[in-house]
């Protein structure tokens, strides 16, 4: 399995806290098994959910430039209509993926093209499915432009567990479908903002695998 390099520094961390107890629970509690062996399988379930959240599968992809992929792992809890006024400027479809802790929270590109804008808003801390989430809680937003002009928005949106969102994207440098955009640290949401004339591909509270499920088609 491996690690994404976001994860290294919390893993170390983690095994150097947990150790550290370990030693501590067993100076003080070693004539006690019954009470030693639980605290030591807590331990090492910890140190086992926190590798499993950093986890970075290594997937093909099927580059389609029709095809508008899913850019994370998780279930579509947001299928609407509605008018992006702060970068588009344009009626939208949105379609947003929530990524339970666990879920993989790497995060990718749904299209290639052009990165053509990159912002970042550090807002408030909201559960991820709250409906002004999208709006008000902490989240990057980027603009990928393909060949064709055809513009699609991508969110990274931290929830009330998230504690950093990384975005690997800087605008002007050309993106491949399925190359990899960036990472939120524990619980968050991605919203993909879709022009009007696709033909959405998915269905509210469906379970969505990045790099491998389309999420719509351009018309």
């Amino acid at each position: 399995m491996k690690i994404h390099k976001a994860g290294y520094r919390i893993i170390a961390i983690t095994t150097l806290v947990l150790f550290a107890l370990a030693m501590i629970v067993y100076y003080i509690f070693s004539p006690w098994f019954y009470i030693c062996y639980p605290l030591y399988m807590l331990g090492i379930l910890v140190l086992f959910f926190t590798v499993r959240f950093f986890r970075n599968p290594q997937r093909d992809i099927e580059i389609n430039k029709n095809a508008i992929y899913a850019p994370a792992d998780g279930k579509i809890v947001v299928i609407e209509k509605l008018l992006e006024s702060k970068y588009l400027h344009e009626n939208r479809i949105q379609i947003s993926i929530f990524m339970s802790p666990m879920n993989v929270h790497v995060n990718y590109y749904p299209i290639s093209g052009e990165v053509v804008l990159c912002d970042y808003y550090p807002g408030d801390k909201m559960l991820a499915w709250h409906p002004k989430s999208s709006e008000l809680n902490e989240h990057s937003s980027v603009v990928i432009e393909d060949n064709e002009k055809r513009k699609v928005l991508v969110k990274q949106i931290a929830g009330a567990m998230a504690r950093r969102i990384i975005c690997k994207a800087k605008e002007g440098e050309t993106v491949q479908q399925g190359d990899e955009l960036g990472i939120i640290k524990f619980g968050s949401r991605v919203d993909v903002l879709l022009p009007m004339n696709v033909r959405v591909n998915v269905d509210m509270k469906e379970k969505v695998v990045a790099k491998k499920t389309i999420l719509a088609y351009f018309e």
